[in-house]
């Protein structure tokens, strides 16, 4: 499979979100489901993902976010949490949904659960994948957070600071299980998003932010998550290089709403790396009534 067959059945279409011009891959009719990805990714994470759940009855949407991909990459934002959300928040304005369902990789789970808990009325489900954003309270977690923040920073900048494709297939080898997953097809595609003409400043300064120190603020307290009443789905990996499972299955205890299932043979990508796992547990989450 390519990236090119697993699109067949999509439409790419540019909206403007809140003023930034902002590209989606979507199919299907139904409820709204916006996929969102992690740091410098791109909506190709979810080209697996995309025609199988809108198989399931739903009107499937991958997005970069904003600074990523195709999406615009102003300069005079500043790349915290709450510009992800006003962003996200006038996506879901320029395609007419009052609220859609929301299933966030990384980044994309911590931009999922904060929308939630600033936005509870444009929300449905979420679900968190490998989520970046969630702080527990006791002092091991924190330390762990630190870590996991400061080696996110290293390793992307390492990738996006000056790219090379040697440099971005390290960096995408470093997200799977299998480093065989990475194909030269998906390195070259994220090294063309890298060295697009004008996006050297705005990567830079995205990397610098997102993951920087102020941007902790942002981050999912017990309290924050503990008031989050949307029916939630905390995904985790087997392989996942980042934040340990524990913290996600924590997580998913203290909301009221929650539960936790791990995919296997996965590292930070489920979505790419084990998809048919992902889309059979995404799909089911997605379309049956909570009991």
């Amino acid at each position: 499979m390519t990236l090119w067959t697993d699109s067949l059945g999509t439409e790419t279409r540019f909206r403007d979100a809140a003023g930034w011009r902002t590209r989606s891959i979507e199919a299907g009719d139904g409820d709204a489901v916006i996929l969102m990805g992690g740091l410098t990714g791109h909506a190709e994470a979810f080209l697996r993902n995309i025609v199988p759940l809108s198989q399931r009855g739903l009107r499937v949407y991958a997005i970069d976010a904003l600074g990523h991909g195709l999406t615009a990459r102003p300069t005079d934002v500043t790349y915290h949490a709450p510009v992800f959300t006003e962003h996200l928040i006038g996506f879901l304005d320029a395609i007419g949904a009052e609220r859609a369902h929301l299933v966030g990789q990384s980044l994309g789970g911590w931009t999922a659960l904060f929308t939630a808990l600033k936005h509870p009325d444009r929300v449905g489900k979420i679900a968190s994948v490998t989520g970046a954003g969630l702080l527990l309270s006791d002092e091991k977690s924190a330390a762990e957070s630190e870590r996991v923040h400061n080696q996110v920073k290293t390793v992307t900048a390492k990738a996006a600071g000056a790219p090379t494709r040697e440099s971005v297939r390290a960096r995408l080898e470093w997200l799977m299980a299998d480093p065989a997953t990475v194909t030269d097809e998906l390195v070259e595609c994220r090294y063309r998003y890298y060295t697009l003409p004008g996006a050297e400043e705005a990567l830079a300064k995205l990397v610098s932010e997102q993951p920087g120190e102020a941007n902790r603020t942002h981050m999912l307290g017990e309290d924050d998550l503990a008031a989050i009443g949307n029916e939630t789905l905390i995904v985790w990996t087997d392989h996942n290089p980042t934040t340990p499972a524990e913290v996600g299955r924590r997580a998913s205890k203290i909301m009221p709403r929650a539960r936790f299932e791990m995919i296997t043979g996965a590292g930070h990508w489920p979505m790419f790396e084990q998809p048919d796992q992902f889309n059979r547990i995404i799909g089911d989450f997605l379309t049956t009534d909570a009991g």
